[in-house]
């Protein structure tokens, strides 16, 4: 006779008969069972226990009407709480096979009962002061899919089994790895931060940003859908709100707050996936509730259109990190193309209007991202920021020499301002070639290690944003290779840690007390000089003497420098 999980891959197969008799086997009650499942990811738990312990196939997902969690299901340490109600959508047939589990009243002592033998079923180990019962196992999980794999149980308590994703390369080998297991087990504790998606920009591209017509839990033409998010552990995420550089002068502010309203939309749609955030605090809370902390970077200074205003209302609508150029030019900041002879300068670095917007974004407590900027860039900022800044999305210029990528001098510089380098995966940043593999992807890591320290490195992966991706990181979801590579390679838990999310959320933290220390003073108004932004889409109201306001401005800037020189800020 065959068994209801052979049945079920019978019926998922297409066997209409099959089909019938698995659906005739519900009932329209709700069913009380532990889930033997990872509880750092709750709802991939409950999918997880849904097929292995009742034996339903993805096919079957209609089957279920509500489930409903513990209230305490989350907290790591309250085993006796993993539990979750699955109320059926259909009836199901009783009959010897399938029968009702009595349960004993809360006050009565199954330890000294006389009344008779019992079976106990699952996994993990007796307690305590249970030790004196005679146990008789009885596993009532059919066998592990393909599309599952369990790691070994720690003693205290339940198997974990970690959801996989059939048809995406996934085996039971990730199982068999112990470097595998660890970096999942490190995953559970400390966030994955990740310094650069281009999903919104997908969101543009494929749909207008009519997310109305978008079901990220299916969407399959990008690097990034919820699936993916969550077999990735994906702890929080900077979503980029990037437009292109062909829509400086013209509409670019209007179109970056497009790209900010559908990130918000986003939240707003999948609130138990994502949650928005703002600070490192934020990023703790939405981890410890299981959900993907979601944070703004805008990518490109053209966004702004040289108003330190838009600066601030982007700030205001939760934006943390503006990259100061992308591939082009700002009136105020030259782009990383001017280091490969492609673009003339036309700063030598920053101008006068873009040192006042350092100190700006300071004040504020805005991320300052180096990624897309010339040398001279990344050295004056880093000479002048009282913030630790960050390369939302490079990698080693020494690995891989390509300008958009970090050389030495800059990675010991960043060391020594706190700041962070986040690991790009883009093929041509990895290998400077067309093609690339995980190990490639490590030996950024390594080497940014091995020259500046462990302190100083993120993951900022670049996904829907690049067109090449190394061979087993071809989406977000496949994020825990890496850790599992640098685990391999002799890394250690305070390492990985660092790397995973520690080394972002203490950036990001130190920048908040350096928003703190600078809040009593005033916000800089003054604009940059109307001739170095004229052009045929911009008026000039407001604007009475160009020079006058040049020299005010480089004359702010040396007061605001001199004050800061005399008064240092504590920050530690």
């Amino acid at each position: 006779m065959l068994s209801f999980v052979e049945r079920a891959e019978l019926a998922e197969a297409g066997d209409s008969r099959e089909v019938a008799a698995v659906k005739q086997r519900k009932r329209d009650v709700w069913l009380d069972t532990q889930t033997y499942a990872s509880i750092e990811e709750p709802e991939a738990a409950i999918q997880m226990h849904h097929e292995c312990v009742l034996g339903f196939m993805d096919a079957y997902n209609e089957l279920l009407h509500d489930l409903v969690l513990h209230p305490v299901f989350q907290k790591p340490s309250e085993w006796a709480s993993d539990l979750v109600l699955i109320q059926l959508k259909e009836p199901v047939v009783m009959s010897n096979k399938v029968t009702p589990i009595p349960l004993p009243e809360r006050s009565r002592d199954l330890a000294d009962s006389s009344e008779g033998s019992g079976v106990i079923t699952g996994w993990g180990l007796p307690l305590p002061h249970h030790s004196n019962t005679t146990y008789f196992p009885r596993p009532i999980a059919p066998p592990v899919r393909q599309n599952m794999n369990r790691a070994p149980s720690d003693g205290r308590g339940p198997h974990v089994l970690h959801r996989t994703h059939r048809g995406r390369g996934d085996t039971d080998a990730r199982a068999q790895d112990p470097y595998m297991t660890r970096a999942l087990e490190l995953m559970s504790k400390t966030p994955l931060i990740d310094g650069h998606n281009d999903l919104p920009w997908q969101l543009r591209l494929q749909f207008n940003n009519e997310l109305n017509k978008v079901d990220l839990n299916t969407l399959e033409t990008t690097h990034t859908n919820i699936p993916k998010i969550k077999a990735g552990r994906l702890g929080a995420q900077f979503w980029s709100a990037y437009v292109p550089c062909e829509s400086q002068y013209k509409d670019a502010v209007r179109q970056t707050l497009e790209q900010i309203d559908v990130v918000h939309r986003m939240c707003e749609k999948y609130p138990e996936t994502f949650m928005f955030a703002t600070s490192s605090q934020d990023i703790m809370e939405a981890f410890n509730t299981n959900r993907t902390a979601s944070l703004i970077g805008v990518e490109g200074g053209h966004s702004l259109d040289s108003s330190l205003a838009t600066l601030r209302t982007m700030y205001h609508l939760g934006v943390r990190y503006l990259t100061l150029t992308h591939s082009c030019n700002t009136p105020w900041a030259d782009n990383w193309l001017v280091d490969t002879g492609s673009e003339p300068s036309q700063h030598n670095g920053l101008s006068t209007f873009g040192k006042q917007l350092i100190l700006e974004m300071n004040r504020l407590g805005m991320l300052i991202d180096l990624a897309h900027v010339t040398e001279a860039v990344m050295n004056q900022v880093l000479d002048m920021s009282q913030a630790p800044v960050i390369f939302s999305h490079s990698s080693a210029y020494s690995v891989c020499p390509h300008k958009r990528n970090v050389p030495d001098d800059v990675l010991l510089k960043v060391n020594q301002t706190g700041g962070i380098v986040m690991v790009n995966f883009y093929n041509d940043y990895v290998t400077c070639s067309k093609t690339a593999k995980i190990s490639n992807v490590a030996d950024h890591f390594d080497h940014i290690k091995k020259v500046a320290g462990a302190g100083i490195i993120g993951f900022g992966g670049d996904y829907d944003g690049v067109t090449r991706l190394p061979e087993g990181l071809e989406d977000v979801s496949k994020v825990p290779k890496v850790v599992a590579e640098l685990l391999r390679r002799g890394w250690t838990d305070e390492e990985v840690n660092a790397a995973l999310g520690n080394n972002l959320l203490r950036v990001l933290s130190q920048a908040e007390k350096v928003r703190d220390a600078l809040k009593e003073t005033r916000p800089d108004d003054v604009p940059i000089p109307y001739d170095e932004v004229k052009n045929v889409c911009r008026t000039s109201y407001g604007y009475r003497s160009a020079g006058a306001h040049h020299s005010l401005g480089a004359a702010a800037l040396l007061l605001t420098l001199a004050l800061q020189a005399l008064i240092p800020l504590s920050v530690s």
